[in-house]
């Protein structure tokens, strides 16, 4: 009996210590696992630390494309308009590469991303649940499939079935987030709706009783407080103004109490539903007071929506809107772009930006306020328009040092934004700057940012005229030309101008020679050309004063002969410079052609010319003749006119 006892005590505790054994090793397992786990994070958070690390470490190249074409050296674009094409195709391919894949799910299911990358692999879009149900409603609002869930919505009610209260609000959000359409997806083209853009027509959310969301909102059998917001911002989103306070008086009626969303959206409207000033100005107030009854704790953008309806309330707005940055520092709320963008609106209005001293204060209080902190991108606006009218480079410069903190970058939008940003800076810099400063930013900008218009390029020529430096005007004209802006007629005019204005050392007068030969060239491309520039009496002017000015004499005789093949008229100041440079030189035949090419052209100052001819040079008597004759030939021009 012992041993049999024996037996069954060995027996069982040999049970009991190998499930414990078992659960030891399972617990183990799970640990290790975890602990694998955890290590893989670990790992990926150190690589990512040390990325950022050694990003930080390195400097943009600012004669490098843009990051974007840098792997394809043929997609270097020179001007914006080819950026702009460029940076469109490579996202048009990105975009039918992604249609593909989510047209074509089943041929790409294995994951090769570590860690996973979700935007890589296809999307789930089609509808698997064809049978009425609620969980078929649940799919399609999911997938945002606005008609096919209202469709089902109206047959469960058709079929009697009852409707959870959850899947109805979650429809009432898609539709009066979409209004009564299925979102535009990303690999087609946005149809623009007449009723949001064509005067006194109201948006499809407010077409009264055949508007879905409205329909829906009336048929649900119990409407809560999200139910209501839901409505009410729809409305706010569409342009319904009016309707949205109708609904909130309703709601109130109902004795429900509005969240912040739903007092966001009316503050919003306020000025909307109002015309005068005090009065946008009073129901924003009285907004907030029922926020404070309801002991609804308004947020960063409720503070934001009340700025940027003062921007709509007049000169009352000034005071009010820095009382409004101080409740929201009471209230531990940090203001955003946003903020700081609808306060410089408020005190910045067009064509007043000099008229108040006190605004280029609150320019700076505000550049004191936002310096050396980083920012999540929330408005695409920025302080420079006031910096550019205010004129105040400073003020500039801190906009732009503001840029470098963490990822304040992103705030500047999208490239057309960033142009327009680097745009304003540039021409603040030509204005303000002296021309070191700016050939600096020029070579810091150019092309890696920024890619000038036609008008960039002449304040740059400008800021060379103001501080004496058109020494550089070859090397920017080189610049031009890469840029696509040499069919600029008006650009090339202004460099022309420039080029002949003045007399220069013979060094620098040869490159405005080789410069003005080069651009004779466009102008003798003809219809061939891109753009083709046509001849005027003050391009072939310039063209030949900086050609005689370079000594390049039979250059400058062929441009006056073309003067007469195209049908302009020289000026009297540029015979005087050919007279000049054939004196220098003593070639009497070249002066005797100069006075019959004058006379050609029935110039006033021809019989003065001949005259200083006759002086300046020792002549035959068939060249005295011959003189005689071309001054009287004007002279009987004259008398018959």
């Amino acid at each position: 009996p012992y041993e049999h006892l024996n037996r069954h005590y060995i027996y069982r505790n040999g049970r009991f210590l190998l499930s414990n054994f078992e659960q030891f090793c399972f617990r183990r397992q799970v640990l290790l696992y975890t602990g694998i786990a955890l290590t893989a994070v670990n790992v990926l958070v150190v690589k990512w630390a040390v990325l950022q690390a050694l990003a930080s470490t390195v400097n943009r190249d600012p004669t490098a494309p843009h990051y974007m074409f840098q792997d394809d050296p043929y997609l270097t674009p020179r001007t914006s308009p080819e950026f702009k094409l460029y940076s469109l195709s490579q996202e048009s391919g990105r975009m039918a590469a992604n249609h593909i894949v989510n047209k074509n799910p089943k041929f790409f299911q294995k994951d090769f991303a570590e860690p996973h990358i979700p935007c890589l692999m296809p999307e789930t879009m089609e509808l698997c649940i064809e049978e009425v149900s609620e969980a078929a409603l649940l799919e399609r609002i999911m997938l945002r499939k606005v008609k096919a869930a209202v469709d089902m919505y109206d047959q469960l009610l058709q079929t009697g079935t009852t409707v959870s209260p959850d899947a109805s609000n979650d429809l009432l959000d898609l539709i009066c987030l979409y209004g009564d359409r299925d979102p535009v997806q990303d690999d087609k083209p946005e149809a623009e709706d007449p009723a949001a853009t064509e005067p006194g027509l109201e948006p499809r959310i407010s077409s009264g009783i055949n508007n879905n969301a409205e329909r829906i909102f009336n048929l649900l059998p119990e409407r809560d407080t999200r139910a209501y917001s839901a409505l009410i911002r729809g409305m706010v989103k569409y342009g319904a103004h009016v309707k949205a306070f109708n609904t909130y008086t309703d709601m109130l009626n109902n004795r429900l109490t509005a969240d912040v969303h739903t007092f966001n959206a009316l503050i919003s409207a306020a000025p909307e539903v109002r015309e005068r000033y005090t009065e946008k100005w009073d129901l924003i107030v009285d907004l907030l007071n029922q926020m404070n009854e309801q002991k609804v704790k308004p947020n960063l953008l409720t503070f934001n929506a009340l700025l940027k309806g003062l921007r709509r309330c007049g000169s009352l707005a000034r005071a009010q809107s820095l009382h409004t940055l101080s409740e929201m520092k009471a209230m531990g709320i940090a203001p955003s772009l946003a903020s700081f963008d609808h306060v410089l609106g408020i005190f910045y209005k067009a064509g007043e930006y000099l008229q108040y001293q006190s605004k280029t204060d609150i320019l700076q209080e505000v550049m004191t306020e936002v310096a050396g902190r980083t920012f999540v991108a929330q408005d695409p606006d920025d302080g420079m328009p006031v910096c550019l009218d205010t004129k105040d480079i400073e003020a500039a410069y801190k906009v732009h040092d503001l840029l470098s903190v963490g990822e304040n970058w992103r705030m500047l939008g999208d490239s057309f934004q960033q142009s327009i940003y680097y745009g304003r800076m540039f021409n603040l810099l030509c204005m303000m700057e002296h021309i070191d400063v700016v050939l600096k930013w020029y070579k810091e900008l150019i092309p890696s940012l920024y890619y000038p218009n036609p008008q960039g390029m002449r304040d740059l020529l400008q800021a060379l005229d103001t501080d004496n430096r058109l020494d550089m005007i070859p090397q920017i004209w080189k610049d031009i030309r890469r840029m696509g802006h040499d069919n600029k007629s008006d650009l090339v005019d202004e460099l022309l101008s420039l080029m002949a204005r003045d007399k220069h050392s013979p060094e620098i007068q040869e490159s405005f020679a080789v410069c003005a030969l080069d651009v004779k060239s466009l102008y003798e491309q003809g219809q061939g050309a891109r753009m083709a520039l046509e001849w005027t009496a003050t391009a072939m002017t310039n063209i030949t004063s900086v050609l005689l000015a370079a000594q390049k004499k039979q250059q400058a005789w062929d441009m006056l002969k073309l003067f007469k093949t195209k049908n302009r008229v020289p000026s009297e100041e540029l015979m005087e410079e050919f007279l000049a440079s054939i004196k220098s030189s003593n070639d009497p035949q070249h002066a005797m052609e100069l006075v019959q090419i004058s006379a050609s052209f029935c110039l006033p100052s021809t019989p003065k010319l001949a005259e200083r001819v006759l002086q300046a040079f020792e002549l035959s008597e068939e060249q005295k003749s011959q003189l005689k004759s071309a001054s009287d030939v004007k002279s009987n021009t004259e008398s018959r006119t």
